[in-house]
């Protein structure tokens, strides 16, 4: 008798990280969901999804049209995120909560909606996609650092309160990749004068940082490697400074650390004397 492919779904799969990871996924033999805020064709032995991961009722019936077609989900990888350049002053509050509902609480709706299935069959596996911002609270990225640092303590928590019911629950936080992150940046129009040279110089930072990213792949290979894994670890880094700049971060003096930070986005040329 033919083994039954095991079902996953990806969210944000119609480019980027999410799309290598979709697409890695079926060719490993998993059947695959992927979804996207705008509709997709198939491709790639990806079947996709129209997915709003800031609407509870979008997120609840992208779970049962899986559920209809697949009747369970072995995986869910929670990519789907916007990304936020702009100075913290300079960030509305309503571009802010926008961040929060797409990369925070976008997350802990699909796995509030996936989690029921998998505690009855007491099996399944979550990746939250989240990134070295976490870590680096860079300069221009205040929100979407916020963002991600709340992913870090809401996933940890998660994974000890599922793990009785046979549900793995990991971190995977990417550095620079080559995606397409920039396209979802969120419009913010109130420019603050005295900012103008930090801006800048946090902008052409950012900027080289994705123009020299690393390829979406080898965060996709990471990501299936961990669905594989059989004793998944909580956090995995991958990518550019992912895997040991947390770790510098505790052996570091504070102040030599943020003096990096700064020299690293050209700040240090702003300050003053």
């Amino acid at each position: 008798m033919e083994k039954a492919k095991q079902i996953a779904l990806v969210t944000g799969a119609s480019s980027g990280i999410g799309m290598a990871t979709a697409q890695l996924f079926a060719a490993n033999g998993f059947r695959v969901f992927g979804t996207s805020r705008t509709q997709h064709p198939d491709a790639d032995g990806v079947e996709m999804l129209r997915l709003d991961v800031t609407s509870d009722g979008s997120a609840t019936q992208c779970i049962e049209d899986v559920l209809t077609r697949a009747g369970h989900i072995d995986v869910l990888v929670n990519n789907a995120g916007v990304w936020q350049v702009s100075l913290a002053e300079e960030t509305p509050l309503s571009i802010a909560h926008t961040i929060f509902e797409t990369n925070f609480f976008g997350v802990v709706r699909m796995t509030d909606a996936v989690l029921p299935g998998m505690r009855k069959r007491r099996a399944g596996r979550i990746i939250n996609v989240g990134s070295l911002s976490a870590w680096v609270g860079e300069p221009g990225e205040a929100f979407y650092a916020a963002s991600k640092k709340a992913l870090f303590g809401y996933t940890e928590a998660l994974r000890h309160e599922v793990r009785p019911f046979g549900i793995e629950v990991s971190l995977v936080e990417p550095g620079p990749f080559r995606t397409d992150l920039a396209k979802t940046l969120l419009p913010t129009e109130n420019k603050i004068s005295d900012y103008g040279e930090i801006r800048q110089s946090i902008q052409k930072t950012l900027e080289r940082a994705l123009d020299e990213g690393e390829d979406p792949e080898r965060a996709a290979n990471l990501i299936v490697k961990v669905a594989r894994s059989r004793v998944p670890r909580f956090r995995y880094g991958v990518g550019s400074g992912a895997a040991w700049l947390p770790y510098l971060r505790t052996l570091l003096p504070q102040q030599l650390f943020d003096y990096l930070v700064r020299r690293g986005f050209g700040l240090t040329n702003t300050e003053r004397k």
